[in-house]
């Protein structure tokens, strides 16, 4: 019997009542919006605060940060980001992209750095159209002018081109697992410098950087998945900011039911707020009002 039992248990446990490591489910970046898995304000914020362009690469993937959860290639693990510069005159192009596979890259922002004729520095972090759709673009105002960019004015600058790819990665850095968005994005908050200002504009301001961009410009997961575009994933949005902004309207709208609408919710009947529901309850109290001096006076006459 104790054997019979035991075979039994057996071909429950191969039938599927138990959970074997390869059938659990992994989140991934193929499972929901590309967009939502880097927040292109942590990269204004941390690009702000680095010293050059190594220590940006560098802060883009430290392991105790993970300002990044993108994990393009479903690899389970999240992409390393490597940054390439062109430059040209008083223009600097920084290119952030996506290591995912044996020479191949995807760019996922450009970050554009352009002196204008009054001397003033510009700088826009341009996110990558098949990631976040056409016109994301944010303007970061610092509290002070970033220590990465003065490098830029030097009279001898030598461009900063990652050295890292595929299988080669900095002694620091570790691979971790993505997590679902909402996690990520409670996580990267801390690392968003609030005393930085972020503003979005659809205009980009440097001609010289489209230029520039042409000849470093990766697109490996793009060309091979041309469906997962931002607008095949988002058709009738413009780009990431017109999606967080009808993202916000739509919890707006749930979270504060007006009318009868809350009161079907709520199982009640809606509140009369016409002039007329007013006048026929004004109605009713003065009718109840002439019965109660009526009782009252029948009770006296019988009293005497």
């Amino acid at each position: 019997m104790k054997t019979v039992m035991t075979g039994l248990l057996v071909s429950l446990l191969m039938a599927g009542g138990y959970a074997r490591p390869q059938d659990v489910t992994t989140v991934t970046t193929s499972d929901e919006e590309i967009s939502d898995h880097l927040d292109l304000e942590a990269v204004a914020s941390v690009f702000g605060d680095s010293k050059d362009l190594e220590d940006f690469e560098k802060r883009l993937n430290d392991p105790q940060a993970q300002i990044s959860n993108l994990d393009l290639n479903g690899d389970d693990k999240v992409d390393y980001l490597r940054v390439v510069e062109a430059a040209e005159k008083d223009t600097h192009l920084v290119v952030v992209q996506a290591v995912i596979g044996q020479d191949q890259f995807q760019d996922v922002a450009t970050i554009e750095v352009e002196k204008d004729s009054q001397g003033e520095t510009r700088v826009q972090v341009v996110g990558d159209v098949y990631m976040y759709g056409p016109g994301y673009i944010i303007e970061p105002v610092y509290v002070r002018p970033p220590l990465v960019v003065s490098f830029f004015w030097a009279p001898v600058y030598r461009p900063w081109r990652s050295p890292y790819h595929w299988g080669y990665y900095p002694p620091y850095y570790r691979p971790w697992r993505p997590y679902p968005v909402h996690t990520y994005h409670r996580n990267v908050s801390v690392n968003v410098n609030v005393n930085h200002t972020y503003n979005y504009t659809k205009v980009r301001n440097s001609h010289t950087s489209v230029n520039l961009h042409n000849e470093v410009r990766k697109n490996d997961f793009a060309a091979t998945h041309p469906d997962k575009s931002f607008s095949r994933r988002n058709e009738g949005v413009a780009n990431k900011k017109d999606l967080q902004t009808q993202r916000k309207t739509a919890r707006g709208k749930s979270a504060h039911p007006s009318g009868a609408t809350a009161a079907k919710a709520k199982g009640q009947q809606p509140k009369a707020s016409s002039k007329k529901g007013q006048a026929a309850k004004s109605g009713s109290t003065s009718k109840s009002k002439s019965k109660a001096k009526g009782k009252s006076k029948a009770k006296s006459k019988q009293k005497k």
